[in-house]
């Protein structure tokens, strides 16, 4: 009989459950990948594989990989993101675990011995007792199974939740490590050209004074050179506090104290040559804040199915094994003693409160769908805005180069005059003014560059590392692997 009850529970569970075993599915959800015109006018791709690229792959400096390498290893943002991990391993152990049965061991026993205060006969001779119980029980109590399968399927959503947070964190670190670091190899070049436009118009304010005191220069002109001079030092101390400033933070990356960062230069730097071939929409699968919000929508699915499973009936086994001597009868010796226990519990009417938990749950759902789709319309706009920063940082490259080629031959053609005294050397200060001027620019928009080309790294998931369930997951025809 207790067989059949058995049976006839898990046939119930099986016949009423199935609507709530299905894996989450990202087309009957959200379809926010077929959305037209995803990066707007950039439409825009990469087959050369710049979302596939590595780090070390984009950024082959030495000394940056060996900075980037150090700050990965230290970061705290990092240390913590590592135990976040573990912590929802630890959730989705605890979920598994849930199917197995509960196993308990019990023992216990006690000694009855009856003393006569009186001594009468017949009293302080009458034996002591001692019954004594060893119990195995073994069972599942008021067990649903459709919800444990949902509650393990939701908690591994939240474990991929905390590997993309990771992979975010990583990537944002890469990003600003690199970005600092080329930084201060920005300002490094813009320090040199200051100190010598500082020492060119250190030496214009000598030849004017000497003039002046020869009289032929007035003290209005030689207190106009002397202003700009020393507006140029102040730059110059600007500059270098701003490099002080950046290895302060990059230090705070690296959780040090403050020191000295060893760099190279910006032509270090060889951005990856693009091919504009319209990027598949799937690449954005891969960017860790995509990954995170379709993970909550994948885990609010979930939860859906486990409020369904409220419904459904619980089941309860129970099986208890006692070796006793003391029974309603004295065993003595002892025996074995056997129970099982079968039952099945199908709710009526809780008072709405399953109804209510359930409707709770569909609008959570629809939450996430919301926010899956705008991550996804989001990193759109991010792809197509990194693409018109490449883009025209790369136009702008050809006119700037120029500009300085051609400031370049005007500063020698004015110094030659003067040479010739054909010119003042006020013409060779401002020819070179002009020239110091245009090689900020150029120094600019090498730096533009670099960011641009890191942010559509980035943009595009860049340095992603997709394990093969969360990759399954993500793939747009494809759902979760199975139970």
């Amino acid at each position: 009989m207790k067989k059949n009850i058995i049976i006839l529970s898990l046939a119930a569970l099986s016949l009423t459950g199935c609507g709530v075993m299905k894996n989450y599915h990202r087309e009957t959800v959200a379809q926010p990948m077929e959305l037209d015109n995803l990066y707007g006018d950039a439409q825009s791709g990469d087959s050369l594989g710049l979302g596939d690229l590595k780090w070390r792959d984009l950024f082959t400096d030495p000394t940056l990989q060996a900075l980037i390498e150090k700050v990965l290893a230290q970061n705290t943002n990092m240390k913590n993101a590592d135990l976040a991990i573990q912590q929802v391993e630890h959730a989705l152990k605890a979920a598994k675990w849930a199917f197995a049965p509960s196993v308990a061991l019990s023992a216990n026993g006690n000694i009855t011995k009856m003393w006569d205060p009186y001594e009468r006969a017949g009293y302080s001779n009458t034996p002591s007792t001692k019954p004594y119980n060893i119990g195995l029980t073994i069972g599942w109590q008021q067990v649903n199974l459709l919800q444990l399968r949902n509650a393990k399927k939701g908690a591994e959503m939240n474990r991929e939740q905390a590997r993309a947070a990771k992979q975010a964190v990583q990537s944002s670190l890469v990003s600003h490590t690199a970005t600092m670091y080329y930084t201060l190899a920005q300002l490094d070049e813009q320090l040199v050209l200051m100190k010598q436009t500082k020492a060119n118009w250190a030496e214009y304010l000598k030849m004017q004074k000497l003039l002046m005191e020869a009289g032929q220069a007035n003290t209005a002109a030689v207190a106009s050179i002397e202003a700009t001079y020393w507006s140029i030092c102040q730059s110059l101390i600007t500059i270098e506090d701003n490099i002080r400033i950046l290895e302060n933070q990059l230090s705070n990356l690296l959780n040090e104290p403050s020191a000295k960062i060893q760099r190279s230069s910006l032509s270090t730097f060889r951005a990856p040559k693009l091919i504009e071939t319209g990027a598949p929409l799937s690449i954005l699968s891969r960017r860790p804040d995509v990954r995170i919000a379709e993970m909550a929508l994948a885990s609010a699915f979930y939860d859906v199915n486990q409020a369904k499973s409220a419904f459904y009936p619980s089941l309860t086994l129970s099986a208890t094994g006692t070796f006793t001597n003391g029974q309603q009868a004295n065993i003595n010796p002892g025996a074995f003693i056997g129970q099982a226990l079968a039952g099945l519990v199908q709710p009526i009417f809780q008072n709405g409160r399953i109804v209510a938990q359930l409707k709770i749950s569909k609008e959570q759902m629809e939450i996430k769908a919301n926010d899956f789709t705008n991550a996804v319309v989001s990193a759109g706009n991010e792809v197509n805005t990194a693409m018109v920063m490449v883009r025209s940082a790369e136009e702008n490259r050809q006119y700037i180069d120029n500009q300085v080629k051609a400031l370049e031959t005007a500063y020698e053609a004015t110094r030659k005059l003067f040479a010739g005294s054909s010119a003042n050397y006020l013409n060779v200060i401002t020819a070179h003014n002009n020239l110091m001027q245009a090689q900020m620019t150029q120094i600019g928009n090498r730096m533009e560059s670099i960011s641009a080309t890191v942010e559509l790294y980035l943009a595009l998931g860049g340095g992603a590392e997709l394990n093969a369930v969360v990759a399954r997951c993500l793939c747009e025809r494809q759902s979760c692997g199975q139970a």
